[in-house]
């Protein structure tokens, strides 16, 4: 009896020092993904335990419904004209002394057409960068605008990729390529506000700007 008494109390040991560890090792995990989403920048979403909490809980939903970011069939296609850049097999990874060209291209689209265009920091970021919005009063203005607070795009300053706001047809254009993918959180962003990867060189950057006019042309309503 006090052999099986003293197997019982060392199994109990062991299963509480598992215990422990996978808590601990749980706590360290949660402290260092918090740090990187902080770092990273937040999305608009306050950043604070409660802000983290909130995007993780999305982050599980899509974990369990195996929703794959780069499935363009999400976007509602409508019958509009689109791009068509050169098939990217790979995520871009993050350029290097063009990074300036890229953060400046939202200055300058709203520098080239002020009329429609607005430029401040982001909303959907968080203010960690500046982006161009369309002008609410706008009579040509698309009524999606609305979705994203009249946000067309911003660049990432973390790892240079960019969110913009795109007809359903370039998004599906652009998915399908490889060159983006779905925003993850459906609750808070339309399936046609993707994420664009990193561009990797002048060229890249050259088709970012075709991207961000495209979007610009398609929120506004106007030919840029």
């Amino acid at each position: 009896m006090s052999t099986i008494r003293r197997f019982l109390d060392s199994q109990s040991r062991a299963v509480v020092a598992a215990g422990a560890i996978m808590v601990a090792a749980a706590a360290l995990w949660i402290t260092s993904d918090y740090r990187d989403w902080i770092a990273f920048g937040t999305g608009g979403t306050p950043s604070n335990p409660m802000g983290y909490l909130k995007m993780r809980k999305f982050w599980l939903k899509r974990l369990f419904i195996n929703d794959d970011l780069t499935d363009w069939k999400a976007v509602d296609l409508k019958r509009c004209p689109g791009l068509f850049p050169t098939d990217k097999n790979q995520k871009p990874s993050m350029p290097d002394p063009k990074r300036e060209v890229l953060h400046h291209l939202a200055s300058k689209l709203q520098s080239e057409h002020p009329d429609i265009l607005n430029l401040a920091p982001s909303k959907t970021e968080g203010g960690t960068g500046d982006a161009i919005y369309a002008k609410e009063d706008l009579p040509t203005l698309n009524p999606k605008a609305k979705q994203v607070a009249y946000e067309i795009a911003h660049v990432h300053p973390a790892d240079n990729s960019l969110h913009v706001h795109l007809s359903p047809r370039d998004a599906k254009k652009l998915i399908e390529k490889s060159w983006a993918e779905r925003f993850p959180v459906h609750e808070l962003g339309p399936p046609q506000w993707v994420m664009v990867y990193a561009p990797r060189n002048k060229e890249e950057i050259d088709l970012v700007e075709k991207i961000m006019r495209a979007a610009v042309g398609w929120v506004t309503g106007s030919t840029i």
